[in-house]
């Protein structure tokens, strides 16, 4: 069966830490893309960053502060995210994508992970 789940979320106070993973079942992450995509109440899903295979890329909104990698040994994709604010709160979604691309067209989603932010 072909799956991604997510874990790691929780609650954190304001600047906090957080590591999201993403580990894959049935298929290697090898040959896609992985992006990260949130989802807070009343805000339409947004992405958060890409690991093409090739590059990296981050929203604005989370640049300096969040850290993609990948751990092709476990199958697992990480989210790093340091000095969190209120704002990151949202639901965490991982998925794949085409390899070499951008996330901008994705495959398969996980379940998602909540991610609360709040003093």
């Amino acid at each position: 069966q072909l799956q991604l789940v997510e874990s790691g979320g929780g609650l954190v106070q304001p600047g906090g830490s957080l590591r999201l993973s993403c580990a894959a079942s049935g298929f290697s992450l090898d040959y896609y893309a992985i992006g990260w995509f949130r989802q807070a109440p009343g805000k339409e899903r947004e992405g958060v960053s890409c690991s093409s295979g090739r590059s990296t890329n981050y929203a604005d909104s989370v640049k300096g502060r969040f850290t993609i990698s990948r751990d092709n040994a476990k199958n697992t994709v990480y989210l790093q995210m340091n000095s969190l604010k209120p704002e990151d709160t949202a639901v965490y979604y991982c998925a794949t994508a085409p390899y070499g691309g951008m996330c901008h067209t994705t495959i398969s989603w996980g379940q998602g992970t909540q991610v609360t932010v709040s003093s």
